[in-house]
């Protein structure tokens, strides 16, 4: 899934160094990898008219009124999965069957595993960015289409994936709705190094359903090589609070070389002639107030200023 096979008649060591794909953060003299500008050379894919992550430019997106809010199914189940430093990421297999219906997705998609992204220390991470604001760090919840067996035959189907984005931002107070994630950090430092992750629920680690009807969709595709172009994003505006200390924590790991996992983002790309939807969230409760601000006037039960 993370990297393709070059068909090029180039030496042995050639070929190791394309499949070597790295974020510029890792890309040194003394460690030569693709870093992201030349993410090609591992999948030609990851040139393509419909990459991730994108710039959301909040007022040239579209109002679509097909964009209803999401119904998050078995989210609230705890599981005890295994989290894992992959070498590039902290990710974190989703072993029963949560899933999403709702918001304009053609069928149920089902968790599979979620991961994140972020800066250094705290400081600027996410991949997507909000009228040029990037946000402390990101995690995307990965799903795909029910009939689809495993994420491979997903990610054959143009439509077969579906991942939810969610921003961070920096709070005074420690999140402790993230404690399993954070304490376990400490022992996945090194690349493929895992553990047993304490009870955690999908539910508990992103906002409370009734402040994610607002949100941005698109098509577009990994934000990792094979750059795959088979993903319907989903990035709400809610942001996620975690302390300064918490997110400092993700700086402790190590890519494979060694290096401090740090900025494991991806620039943003072209939007070329995509259009990037919104819901109508912000504008329904807009609505709604002004409504109940007319009635209670015709029935004298406020006063004007």
């Amino acid at each position: 899934m993370l990297a393709g096979r070059s068909t090029d008649l180039q030496p042995l060591t050639m070929k190791a160094l394309w499949h070597n794909w790295c974020y510029q953060s890792q890309h040194t003299c003394d460690t030569p990898c693709n870093g992201p500008e030349k993410w090609d050379h591992v999948n030609r894919v990851c040139a393509g008219d419909n990459q991730s992550p994108i710039n959301i430019v909040h007022r040239k997106t579209v109002p679509d009124k097909r964009l209803t809010p999401f119904q998050f199914k078995q989210y609230q189940d705890s599981f005890q999965g295994t989290i894992k430093n992959n070498g590039h990421s902290v990710q974190v297999n989703v072993p029963h069957d949560a899933y999403v219906i709702g918001g304009d997705l053609e069928t149920p998609y089902k968790a599979v595993q979620f991961h994140l992204h972020w800066g250094k220390n705290g400081g600027p991470g996410s991949e997507h960015t909000i009228d040029g604001e990037q946000y402390s760090m990101e995690l995307h919840i990965v799903h795909m289409k029910q009939q689809h067996s495993n994420l491979g035959d997903a990610l054959k189907d143009p439509s077969g994936v579906a991942v939810l984005g969610f921003f961070y931002e920096e709070s005074l107070s420690e999140n402790r709705k993230y404690d399993p994630i954070v304490k376990a950090l400490q022992s996945i430092k090194t690349t493929h190094a895992q553990a047993t992750l304490s009870a955690v629920s999908l539910e508990q680690l992103i906002p409370p359903q009734q402040n994610l009807t607002n949100y941005y969709r698109y098509k577009g595709s990994l934000t990792t090589p094979n750059c795959t172009e088979s993903v319907v994003w989903t990035v709400f505006e809610k942001p996620i609070p975690l302390s300064k200390n918490q997110l400092r924590k993700f700086s402790d790991l190590q890519f494979k070389d060694g290096k401090d996992m740090v900025n494991t983002f991806r620039p943003v790309q072209p939007l070329n002639r995509r259009v990037v939807y919104r819901s109508g969230g912000a504008v329904a409760l807009a609505g709604a107030a002004l409504l109940v601000a007319s009635v209670a006037m015709a029935m004298g039960l406020s006063q004007p200023n």
